[in-house]
């Protein structure tokens, strides 16, 4: 019994013994691999600073090689703008429409006060008197946009706003004629007079309360989508309502331009205007003016004027006649500055600069803890033109008396008929008297709608877009019809939020062959890609709405304001990061890394990684990989790279891995360009050599560098597509 005792304690204590010995084997395992792991992580540490000694040997060497690159796409790209423009500015002067050349001040001048004297007022010539102003105040609206020079700038400025103000003079001139015939186009079964007229951007809904009938609600121009409805105590006046149409908006012109002065920089020489300082041409000498101006302006015309009497004939949008706004007389323009400059790459001006603070840091942020009642054009963009409602008394019809037409002729023009009668004092008595009146739109098919439209009025007094004072909004998806209703009549807009679209899920930049490439973004709502092809660009997406852009080639700048007129706006500006959450970059390290992209966007592609948002403000993650060719679909997977002021990496890490760490690659693998000395580029300049030759023959050149197989003009293409959806 005892000695079956002794046998169990035996067995236990050997156990006790194998489970040591099995824990020291366990923990010398363990330490050898910890070990193995150290000299792994030692090798490749060591692997990566002769790689790194051996890539700054060259570091200068490829920095102007890279800048001599450089030099040669700005120079030719600068070449090719010039031939652009010289081009452009040919067809200008060979077209003979009419139309003057809007650098030309005192042809301006002259083409609209000649206008301004035009007796005519038939509404079919006047549509197409409209139609080359409005080509004419593009012109001047795209000068306006590249003006520097804060005179030049004000010049334009005021050209603008007074060839807008007298197309819609033109066109409330025409509206009066028509009205004046009222009783020689009535409806046979209304007896009321309605109308409708198409121009190639104005659309003119008339009718004329002749019958007075009390029991007319609203009519509806079915051929055109729009309608309304009338309260009762104005079925029984004599009154007509008008739905203009214009298909461009020049109410937003004047909110945009406050919102440019107010914010322009007060020690910037870029700076248009300075906050509270009196107009350009009033600070101007007399000397400066040019002998020709003079000849232009009118005797009687004052030489001053300030700018509110220049937007003051804009109330005349609401109904209200404006009387003709003088002449001003302007300086000859600045002889434009031609000097060129020495081109710095995006990485040497990373090196110098050092350390940055993110955009969101740079960028003031404004209070928003009170409601702000009118519309911010930054965070709202209006889309498909501007409505104007408006209501003005009949004016007296013609009577035919044996054979003699007698007409009473007024000097007051088209009068407004007030709604709500400016009486009323009280809003509980008006709103009980004074019903609201109704409107009706069908969405314009040249517009997209990612979401419920938003309905915003005009205070002519403030000269802004506000949302109060709309009620009863209904919108029908299916149908594309939005109804509401307004206190008074007045111009409106359809808007939209500017960034809806944001922020975006991914990107992809694709080659397509020499050349060309695919810019694809997918937005928080719909996926838009752009083509790439030499110095064009064309929209493909599938979006309803956009038939009017798809298959038309053009300029990157022309395609960025046909989308975002249309309500596609994938693009960013300096208020997106008021409005849109981001991780905040340092702008030189994303600029620089769209300069290398570009070279090598007909060889590589590149994409959006998660990780970017991980990693901080001074670097940048991406996917890359080389493109076999236009006819073979890519097999290897895309790798991470790590993108940095000093150094560009290749990560070990994949877009699937758990957790991002930050930890390289030593063995050579794709490099960029950004910058020339990275850790896990390849061991020698002859290697680096080789592989570039590689790239080229395995893509879509023979030449021995990928970055030197594509033209210039599509370089700067892609890099721009690439910096306005930054």
């Amino acid at each position: 019994m005892a000695s079956k005792q002794s046998k169990g304690k035996k067995t236990k204590k050997q156990k006790e013994e194998e489970r040591r010995l099995q824990e020291e084997e366990e923990a010398r395992i363990e330490a050898e691999e910890e070990e193995q792991k150290r000299l792994v992580l030692e090798k490749e540490e060591q692997e990566l600073e002769r790689l790194e000694l051996r890539d700054r040997e060259h570091r200068e060497l490829e920095l102007n090689e890279l800048r001599h690159l450089v030099e040669q796409n700005h120079s030719a790209v600068t070449k090719w703008r010039a031939d652009v423009a010289e081009k452009a500015k040919w067809e200008r002067y060979m077209c003979c429409d009419g139309t003057p050349d809007p650098e030309v001040q005192q042809d301006v001048n002259t083409y609209i006060s000649l206008w301004r004297e035009d007796p005519e007022v038939n509404i079919t010539p006047v549509l197409k008197q409209c139609n080359n102003a409005l080509q004419l105040l593009e012109e001047l609206e795209a000068l306006l946009r590249d003006a520097t020079d804060p005179k030049e700038g004000q010049i334009y400025e005021e050209a603008v706003i007074s060839l807008q103000e007298l197309i819609h003079s033109k066109l409330h001139l025409s509206t009066e004629e028509i009205l004046k015939m009222a009783n020689e186009n009535t409806d046979t079964e209304t007896g009321n007079m309605q109308t409708v007229v198409k121009g190639d951007h104005t659309t003119l809904c008339l009718w004329a309360n002749l019958k007075r009938n009390p029991r007319f609600k609203g009519l509806n121009f079915e051929e055109v989508g729009l309608g309304f409805e009338l309260p009762k105590q104005l079925t029984m006046s004599d009154i007509a309502v008008r739905i203009l149409h214009t298909h461009y908006d020049h109410l937003s012109f004047l909110p945009r331009m406050a919102h440019r002065k107010v914010h322009a920089p007060r020690d910037s020489p870029e700076s248009l205007v300075v906050v509270d300082e009196a107009p350009a041409d009033t600070d101007l000498p007399e000397q400066e003016e040019t002998k020709d101006e003079e000849e232009v302006k009118d005797d009687d015309e004052t030489q001053q004027q300030t700018e509110d009497e220049e937007v003051q004939s804009i109330q005349e949008l609401e109904g209200r006649k404006s009387e003709d706004s003088p002449e001003t007389s302007k300086s000859s323009r600045t002889s434009a500055e031609g000097s060129g400059s020495q081109i710095q790459t995006q990485m040497e001006a990373l090196s110098v600069e050092g350390e940055f603070s993110s955009p969101s840091e740079l960028l003031p942020m404004e209070d928003s803890s009170e409601p702000v009642p009118v519309v911010d054009l930054m965070e709202y963009t209006p889309l498909g033109g501007v409505f104007y409602y408006d209501v003005f008394r009949i004016p007296p019809q013609a009577h035919r008396v044996n054979g003699w037409e007698i007409r009473q002729k007024l000097h007051t023009g088209l009068q407004i008929f007030p709604y709500p009668p400016e009486t009323f004092n009280s809003d509980e008595h008006q709103a009980l008297t004074c019903p609201p009146v109704g409107m009706s739109v069908k969405l314009p098919d040249c517009v997209v709608f990612l979401e419920t439209p938003q309905v915003a009025r005009w205070d002519a007094a403030d000269k802004q877009w506000r949302m109060d004072g709309i009620s009863d909004v209904s919108y029908e998806e299916e149908e594309a019809k939005i109804s509401f209703k307004m206190d008074s009549f007045q111009a409106f807009v359809l808007m939209q939020e500017t960034y809806a679209n944001f922020p975006f899920l991914s990107w992809e930049l694709s080659p397509l062959g020499k050349d060309a490439a695919t810019f694809t973004v997918n937005g928080a709502l719909i996926e838009i890609s752009i083509r790439i092809q030499g110095d064009q660009c064309i929209l493909q997406s599938e979006v309803k709405g956009l038939s009017n852009l798809q298959g038309q080639w053009m300029s990157s700048p022309d395609l960025q304001r046909a989308m975002i007129n249309a309500g596609i706006n994938i693009f960013v500006n300096e208020h997106t990061e008021k409005y849109v959450s981001s991780c905040g970059k340092n702008p030189l390290t994303e600029h620089a890394a769209y300069e290398q992209m570009a070279l090598f966007a007909s060889a590589c592609t590149f994409s959006w990684s998660k990780w970017n948002a991980t990693c901080d403000a001074e670097h940048l993650v991406m996917q890359a990989r080389e493109h076999p060719g236009p006819a073979t679909q890519p097999t290897d997977p895309q790798c991470l790279y790590l993108l940095g002021a000093q150094r560009t990496r290749k990560l070990a890490i994949t877009e699937r891995s758990e957790e991002f760490l930050f930890k390289p690659r030593p063995q050579p693998g794709l490099s960029l360009h950004l910058p020339p000395h990275a850790p896990g580029r390849h061991e020698h300049r002859q290697h680096r050599q080789d592989q570039r030759v590689q790239l080229s023959v395995r893509g879509y050149g023979a030449e021995p560098a990928v970055c030197h197989q594509t033209p210039d003009v599509f370089l700067n293409m892609c890099e721009i597509n690439l910096c306005l959806n930054d």
